[in-house]
């Protein structure tokens, strides 16, 4: 086969891939980026305004409570929900039947978010939940979970990594099973322990999985909307108000299309920093077994 031929088949086969990237990705972000120029309500003609819409978030309490919100969600979130991925892989690396543990710990990651989020709104109940009634029994009361404005977030982060722990645990699982066991056994002909074994081998080698799910896992996290959309609504007194919901907020319920379009530009920007300087900090610390 020549090489105008091979050319012609990778075409092929990335078409329909491609074809999907510049209609529901690329199209659409342009025309974001487009509309977060203008002021328009959704029906009438659009006014050119500049970067009227932008100045406008940026005076905008409620977009930096809403970020402020994102943020703490965030940091509850990341840390959290891929050091319990990575300790349930390894922890199920060696077991026997583990492709039955890999089903029950991925089926939140298939349910529904409405639905997960409906059972967990039963479950944080601050008065009469199942997580308070288990508190009770052991002499602790347990706060308004979902009704208190400090407990709001944490709350919401306990579900997303809750349901998010299938995802990592999996990725996590292939990482650790493509660490070639070589590497194992020269440690343990040297006497390391299975802590050394863990600190020198396994989290170096397994850096670059770690690596995505962090980006993966960030780039989420910003995105956070549907937890927060069906168990509070964003409330209390908009304590659980996210950049997504914000976003939603000014397009479908006040009909300011441009000021939503620039805040979701504003997301973008700040999903891409972040992106990029985690690329660049990749450099210090994620290692390729090679």
């Amino acid at each position: 086969m020549t090489n105008a031929k091979r050319a012609l088949w990778g075409y092929f086969f990335i078409g329909p891939q491609l074809i999907g990237l510049i209609l529901f990705a690329l199209i659409p972000l342009v025309y974001a980026l487009s509309l977060s120029l203008m002021k328009w309500d959704g029906f009438g003609e659009k006014t050119f305004i500049g970067l009227g819409n932008f100045v406008i978030q940026f005076h905008d309490e409620h977009f930096w409570k809403a970020l402020i919100n994102t943020a703490y969600y965030t940091v509850l979130v990341i840390p959290l929900s891929i050091c319990l991925a990575m300790l349930v892989a390894i922890a199920l690396n060696k077991v026997k039947g583990k492709n039955v543990y890999r089903v029950f710990y991925f089926m939140p990651v298939v349910t529904s978010t409405v639905s997960v989020g409906v059972i967990w709104m039963w479950v944080l109940n601050g008065d009469f939940g199942i997580l308070n009634e288990i508190l009770k029994r052991i002499g602790i009361t347990g706060p308004k979970w979902l009704t208190d404005t400090e407990w709001v977030i944490p709350s919401i982060a306990m579900l997303s990594i809750w349901s998010g722990l299938g995802h990592n645990m999996v990725i996590f699982l292939a990482g650790l099973q493509g660490i070639s066991s070589s590497y194992y056994e020269a440690a343990e002909i040297d006497g390391a322990s299975g802590m050394q074994k863990f600190w020198h081998i396994t989290l170096p080698l397994l850096s670059p999985t770690t690596f995505f799910i962090t980006i993966m896992s960030i780039i989420g996290s910003f995105q956070v909307f549907d937890q927060a959309f069906v168990m509070t609504n964003g409330g209390p007194a908009k304590a659980s108000y996210t950049l997504v919901f914000h976003i939603y907020d000014r397009a479908f319920i006040n009909f300011r299309m441009g000021e939503s379009a620039a805040a979701a530009m504003i997301l973008f920007a700040i999903i891409l920093t972040f992106t990029l300087v985690q690329l660049k900090m990749s450099k210090r610390w994620v290692h390729y077994e090679g």
